[in-house]
């Protein structure tokens, strides 16, 4: 934990913290853009999950998810530099955060629920509209769940 606090306080030591923190536009503009990218993740692989867990059994599984994972995908790509911005802003009080450091820790098993379900059930997602198997269903129920979870403690790191 030491070396993360030494890490946090030399990032917003740095130039790269202090324009984060102090740029009228930096911050702000990050912010928005981390909403977006959050809501283009947990809008395109949740209506994918919903499907995959049973819902909207008349949308074909397979074109869905063709169609709305790489809206996802581009949603967690604009979350990444947008949210180190915001992290470089105040990295010294974050890394310190409950709140902060379980979003964390919600999101690497949430890339890692993704990463097995792909591993696991990409080449039969066609399959899924006779007969889901279990495991998947609850593996996609469990990502959005912890998708929603991450954009929760996301917004709850403001006020704690």
């Amino acid at each position: 934990m030491e070396s993360l606090t030494g890490f946090a306080e030399a990032l917003q030591a740095s130039t790269f913290g202090v324009w984060a923190a102090q740029s009228s536009l930096a911050y702000p503009v990050a912010n928005v853009l981390h909403l977006l990218g959050l809501v283009m993740l947990v809008g395109g692989i949740g209506v994918v999950d919903l499907r995959l867990a049973g819902a909207f059994r008349s949308l074909s599984p397979t074109a869905l998810s063709r169609t709305l994972t790489p809206v996802a995908i581009a949603g967690l790509l604009v979350m990444l530099p947008t949210g180190f911005i915001m992290f470089a802003a105040d990295a010294k009080t974050l890394v310190t955060s409950d709140i902060f450091l379980r979003k964390l820790v919600l999101i690497a098993l949430a890339l890692a629920n993704a990463t097995a379900f792909r591993w696991l059930w990409r080449d039969r997602i066609a399959e899924w509209h006779l007969s889901p198997p279990l495991a998947g269903r609850l593996m996609a129920a469990a990502s959005l769940l912890l998708w929603l979870a991450v954009g929760t403690l996301g917004r709850l790191i403001a006020y704690y």
